[in-house]
């Protein structure tokens, strides 16, 4: 599975999740919080977190945004980021 997002500062954000056993991720700011349990990245679309058992991470280069975890991924979610407002979002402003 591999989904990619323009990011606005011109930063590709992929991630890209191999047999729930290795994940790519480029387009990484920051990394939040990480255990073998938890792992919390700053991304442009908002803070992804990564679940699972064992996580470890193999790969860690800011300069170019690459994490690469491996392990057990159990679930991935995006929080936060940029809200996309509606036409009620824009009338009420």
């Amino acid at each position: 599975m591999q989904n990619s997002i323009d990011a606005p500062e011109g930063r590709e954000h992929t991630v890209t999740l191999a047999g729930r056993k290795r994940l790519n991720i480029t387009g990484v700011e920051d990394v939040d919080c990480f255990n073998e349990q938890v792992v919390v990245l700053k991304t442009p679309p908002g803070t992804l977190t990564v679940s699972g058992a064992a996580l470890n991470m193999s790969q860690l280069n800011l300069e170019d945004g690459r994490v690469s975890l491996e392990g057990e991924v159990d679930a991935l979610e995006y929080t936060g980021g940029r809200k996309k407002g509606g036409l009620l979002g824009r009338v009420f402003r």
